[in-house]
């Protein structure tokens, strides 16, 4: 789908639920709402919503470990597992 196709105003969402619902499900189509002529909104099946949260998820580990790596805040390995294994025989 073209970009310019999965941009709807409010007005066409609310006369057109089934319809996009319908083609979000079968076709992993996803549609920016507009209101007022700004977006406000983005509507996408919840498989594509669950792999873009684990994704942003994924991103943000790496980005503080690297903001931890260049901080020179961090464990060797074999003491961080060390430390855990500690900790779990405590708990």
């Amino acid at each position: 789908m073209k970009i310019s196709q999965a941009i709807k105003p409010l007005t066409y969402l609310k006369a057109h639920a089934s319809e996009i619902l319908r083609d979000i499900n079968t076709n992993g189509a996803s549609y920016a709402i507009t209101q007022n002529g700004k977006a406000k909104a983005v509507m996408q099946d919840i498989a594509s919503y669950k792999a873009s949260q684990d994704s942003f998820t994924f991103l943000k580990i790496l980005a503080i470990s690297s903001n931890k790596i260049h901080q020179r805040k961090f464990k060797p390995i074999k003491v961080a597992f060390k430390n855990l294994a500690a900790r779990t025989r405590n708990e």
